[in-house]
């Protein structure tokens, strides 16, 4: 079970979306990290077929994925940034609808409809018209879609956004599940979405893979590099000027701890701390989304 990429290209007009991209996705959870704009989403349409590379190709256990065609998306489930629905829709109707899309027969399509609806706590708003939901509730919808034939791949996009923390928690654990023996993508900039579900990290930037590798890996990159203090409140802004403070915690009225990168130690009472993966993200893109 292998999903290739190679050598792929995307152009919109002069702007390069994803710039010579290859990579080899095995069955398990991936990360796909970036800032908006890095060309996750462009390179996420287009392993889900829905928009062809420049150049380059997609092959699935070494078969082009446009000879494959449906047989390919049949054993797929994707859930874009944005999912589109009937506005008169209800849950219960537009989840029929896309089991019929995805053709599964009626039995099949009832036994699993039940089942996503409680696993993503929907069964209250089964009958409730899509477009009266809350944003997080829609999110757990397409995340049911997108389950629904029990795809061999899974590709989101952004799926946590507007899901509170309980949600993400519990949506992190039906993936962990889910992927044993499946290849899962999940493209994100919260970092804390695949830090510790995910095998394999890649980070995009400017349309390129810029880091590759496992988050133990990739964050070793950042050894000696991050450093904790607690300072006074009044000298935060001139340290902002000349550190890349990546967190701030209050501890009292008038001090606060800070987390930042730094070559060297800086501040005299700053002490060494074991680097996380948001370390080396914010490292890589700064404090600021492109």
């Amino acid at each position: 079970m292998e999903l290739s990429v190679r050598d792929i290209t995307k152009k919109y007009s002069d702007k390069v979306a994803v710039n010579d991209v290859s990579l080899n996705i095995e069955k398990g959870i991936t990360g796909l990290l970036g800032a908006n704009g890095a060309g996750k989403t462009t390179l996420m349409r287009m392993i889900a077929d829905i928009i062809k590379p420049d150049t380059g190709n997609i092959t699935y256990d070494g078969v082009p994925i446009t000879v494959l065609d449906s047989e390919y998306r049949n054993i797929f489930g994707y859930l874009p940034q944005e999912f589109g629905f009937y506005p008169e829709f209800t849950v219960i109707d537009y989840l029929d609808y896309m089991a019929a899309l995805k053709g599964l027969t009626k039995a099949d399509s009832k036994r699993k409809i039940d089942s996503l609806l409680e696993q993503m706590t929907l069964t209250d708003v089964r009958r409730k018209m899509i477009r009266k939901l809350s944003g997080g509730m829609r999110r757990r919808v397409g995340i049911a879609q997108a389950l629904l034939n029990n795809p061999e791949i899974l590709i989101l996009d952004e799926p946590t956004a507007g899901l509170d923390p309980g949600e993400r928690n519990k949506f992190r654990q039906l993936l962990s599940e889910f992927s044993q023996d499946r290849i899962v993508l999940i493209s994100t900039h919260i970092v804390s979405d695949v830090e510790y579900i995910a095998t394999r990290q890649v980070i995009m930037k400017d349309g390129k893979i810029i880091r590759d590798g496992s988050t133990d890996t990739l964050v070793k990159e950042m050894d000696g590099k991050v450093w904790e203090c607690t300072v006074d409140n009044r000298d935060i802004k001139e340290l902002e000027k000349t550190l890349q403070i990546i967190n701030l915690k209050n501890v009292s009225s008038d001090r606060t701890e800070i987390r930042f990168i730094s070559d060297t130690q800086t501040i005299n009472n700053a002490s060494n701390v074991s680097p996380r993966l948001e370390d080396l993200y914010m490292w890589l893109f700064g404090n600021k989304e492109e």
